[in-house]
């Protein structure tokens, strides 16, 4: 049973513990690498050590922002990891590095889109847990389910997150759903560690509150949510080279799925409800890669007259990932509860045993008794 914690014992455990490993969701996305890179860079700057644990599933938008802060995937002889930080320039900014590496050409970096790290040629890294002996802490992890690969069974002794839904897996849960983003919980932790907002945590925390806002469009901004963005540009944050990589540009064959889910979709309800559909046949065809795939499920919404709109991908083991978009009036979040997902008000989802028909036929029978309401 996990206990409920404020920020403040939240960061007075931090202070307490050391030698942490941090943990981040499957398909991840800005909101829980930008936190993950955050607060690790930030127990760091308080003397502490912590690693972020690798995902197979961290693209190349990612890796700017996780340079020198994840787990080596082999023990050196006295049995602790090699150190990330060696060779790595710390000085140089992420923003500026996606700018050095071109910054258009970071979202071509994938060739292959996975939807199960086994599909990863150099998904290498064993995550021998017992031999750690590590603290371990997640960001934006809303249940068991939802960890990484090859971390499922994972000890957690601290979680920070900010879904409503979160399932309780960790020994310690700090959750505050008023927030937009996971990294405004990190942004407001800062001071309590005692730990400054520096250019690099800056730039990982514009990425966390920015992606899971879409760039301070969604309904989920509040107040806190440009405060919080704004410390970061206060501190730093290249927010320019941020907005364009991550929602400026645009390869081809995402423009081409756009295109085939423009043509494809289909609605219900007059129009209000709309679903989209794509299969991993869709995807090898393409050439998408996850960079491509990012962000997708907010497709549906900017049809006119859409209330509602699922996005239902063909993911590892068959299963159809739904994903959920709604507008004001409607909960996402009960959409995919009652197909034993969960997640915010307008933004949810659910993982369907079946595939995509059984997720399409599960997720418009909730909806029907959504819309009956």
């Amino acid at each position: 049973m996990s206990a409920a914690v404020t920020l403040a014992e939240a960061a007075d455990f931090l202070k307490t513990h050391d030698d942490y490993l941090i943990l981040s969701h499957r398909r991840p996305d800005g909101d829980t690498v930008g936190s993950c890179a955050a607060l690790c860079r930030a127990l760091r700057a308080i003397g502490k050590s912590a690693w972020i644990c690798p995902n197979p599933q961290f693209t190349p938008k990612h890796a700017p922002f996780l340079e020198g802060l994840l787990l080596q995937s082999q023990e050196t002889g006295n049995g602790e990891q090699g150190n990330g930080d060696e060779g790595a320039d710390l000085s140089t900014s992420p923003s500026a590095s996606l700018k050095m590496t071109g910054g258009d050409e970071a979202v071509a970096a994938h060739n292959k889109c996975a939807t199960t790290p086994a599909e990863e040629p150099g998904n290498t890294f064993n995550v021998q847990r017992s031999t750690f002996n590590r603290t371990i802490i997640s960001c934006d992890v809303a249940s068991r389910k939802m960890i990484l690969f090859g971390m499922e069974d994972a000890e957690v002794a601290l979680a920070i997150d900010h879904h409503g839904t979160n399932d309780g897996y960790a020994a310690l849960t700090h959750t505050d759903e008023t927030n937009a983003a996971c990294g405004e919980i990190i942004a407001e932790l800062l001071p309590l560690l005692g730990a400054e907002m520096t250019r690099e945590i800056a730039d990982a925390l514009y990425v966390a509150i920015s992606t899971d806002t879409g760039c301070f469009r969604y309904s989920n901004v509040t107040a806190h949510t440009f405060r919080c963005a704004a410390a970061c540009a206060a501190a730093g944050a290249d927010l320019y080279a941020i907005n364009r990589v991550f929602f400026e540009v645009k390869r081809r064959p995402r423009l081409l799925l756009e295109a085939y889910l423009a043509e494809n979709t289909e609605y219900f309800a007059d129009g209000k409800v709309c679903v989209s559909e794509i299969p991993i046949s869709l995807i090898e065809k393409l050439g998408l890669t996850e960079d491509d795939i990012d962000s997708i499920s907010s497709f549906g919404r900017s049809i006119e007259g859409v209330e509602i709109a699922v996005t239902i991908r063909e993911v590892e083991d068959g299963q159809g990932k739904v994903s959920v978009r709604t507008g004001p009036g409607f909960s996402a979040a009960a959409i995919c509860a009652r197909i034993g997902g969960g997640g915010h008000p307008a933004a949810a989802g659910a993982n369907v045993p079946g595939g995509i028909p059984a997720a399409r036929k599960a997720v418009l029978v909730s909806i029907g008794e959504e819309l009956a309401l």
